[in-house]
């Protein structure tokens, strides 16, 4: 098993497929990075030699990935948060940000339902 970026890449899929487990590597990514080490994208990541494995290593070592990506991304937020801008706001609050409407939908972000029980009415 090819262990790149500190993750262990599966041995039973394709290359292209095989480096998306990295985080900040999608298949443009995976295609850019196996074109610079000059590794076929349909060969499996078992077919892949060692000399093949460092060339790799040394390619995606170019990009901003896992815990420095993770970490770019959590303090980008942070900042939004600070400013009181107003994506920061709804992060704090925990609504979508991007103008969902949040009558009906977008329980990923709210959580689970609250139940809220009615008001009891005055009877005179």
């Amino acid at each position: 098993m090819a262990r790149i970026a500190g993750v262990d890449i599966p041995n039973h899929k394709r290359g292209v497929i095989a480096l998306t487990y990295i985080y900040g590597v999608g298949k443009s990514r995976a295609k850019e990075v196996l074109a610079t080490a000059k590794v076929s994208e349909d060969a499996k990541v078992s077919d892949w030699t060692d000399d093949e494995i460092s060339k790799i290593r040394a390619a995606v070592g170019d990009y901003t990935i896992e815990g420095e990506l993770r970490s770019e991304t959590q303090l980008n937020i942070k900042r939004l948060m600070d400013i009181g801008c107003y994506r920061g706001v709804r992060h704090r609050t925990g609504l979508p940000l991007r103008g969902q409407k949040t009558k009906n939908n977008s329980r990923t972000r709210k959580g689970r339902r609250k139940t809220v029980a009615n008001k009891k009415k005055v009877t005179k």
